[in-house]
């Protein structure tokens, strides 16, 4: 698509402006690029989350999937003042940090369900395919063609209803100025 490299480019900017290091940091479409290149295929974490990690590579937008039953109240993009918690693994265990005062994050009411705008997710809101409520956000910014945004969220779709018979699913466009 011969604006993905722009998309790319533009969320590498939209980083730096709330001081995260793109290239140590990346948006997650980046990320899962640079990641299937390198290796030349994406391991399987689960059937609804390789579809969303498929369509964010084929265009170049991060997609976030999360089990909408496990927030406390609706999510929210809001920029950290660094006193939020946030799960997350390592070594093989769950434990809380915070993210950076100034950091652009996904909150519920009790914490950070992703940081860096979409660059890790937490543990609490992981999305798997025995989630029966799921929450799935395609974040674009200008360089992307809405037309592509919207395709992007068909295939999205799509991949759903072919995976789960009879779901239910809802598309709404957020945030959008013409």
């Amino acid at each position: 698509m011969p604006w993905a490299e722009a998309h790319l480019s533009a969320w590498r900017d939209v980083f730096m402006q709330f001081s995260a290091k793109p290239k140590r940091t990346p948006c997650s479409a980046e990320a899962l690029r640079k990641r299937a290149l390198r290796d030349g295929a994406m391991p399987g974490i689960d059937p609804v989350v390789d579809l969303y990690n498929a369509v964010s590579i084929r265009y170049a937008v991060p997609v976030g999937g999360e089990n909408i039953a496990a927030y406390a109240g609706e999510p929210r993009l809001i920029v950290a003042d660094g006193s939020e918690l946030f799960d997350t693994v390592k070594d093989g265990a769950v434990i809380h940090e915070s993210p950076e005062a100034g950091e652009v994050v996904w909150r519920d009411d009790r914490g950070v369900t992703c940081r860096r705008w979409n660059w890790r997710q937490g543990v609490r809101t992981r999305l798997s395919a025995e989630a029966e409520r799921m929450w799935f956000i395609l974040e674009s910014l200008p360089a992307m063609p809405l037309a592509a945004l919207h395709a992007a969220g068909d295939e999205l779709i799509d991949g759903l209803r072919q995976m789960m018979p009879g779901v239910r699913a809802e598309k709404r466009l957020i945030g959008c100025t013409p």
